[in-house]
């Protein structure tokens, strides 16, 4: 069952954020089951949404790719994460 993961983090800025792409590599190396991601930024932090096959999937990538990264380059505090199964998934320009 695809999911959408919403992470809100007060702590990390777009400059973080940046760096963390390049560590991760998650661009370059596209990981299982990542579907589709977007990030934004506003004076309440990173918001980051993503479409993954499956929460398992999304565990994965974050227990094996994404902390790491995240410790290497050292983003402060915790994001909060929420996991919803899809009900529809729609992106008619990527069609």
């Amino acid at each position: 069952m695809a999911i959408i993961m919403q992470m809100t983090w007060p702590d990390a800025s777009q400059e973080q954020y940046d760096q963390l792409r390049e560590t991760v590599g998650w661009e370059r190396d596209h990981p299982d089951g990542g579907m589709f991601h977007a990030a934004a930024f506003d004076d309440s932090g990173a918001h980051i949404f993503d479409v993954w096959e499956s929460a398992e999937k999304f565990q994965r990538f974050s227990d094996e790719r994404l902390t790491p990264g995240v410790q290497q380059v050292g983003i402060p505090g915790q994001p909060e994460v929420q996991i919803r199964e899809a009900h529809a998934i729609f992106a008619p320009a990527y069609e």
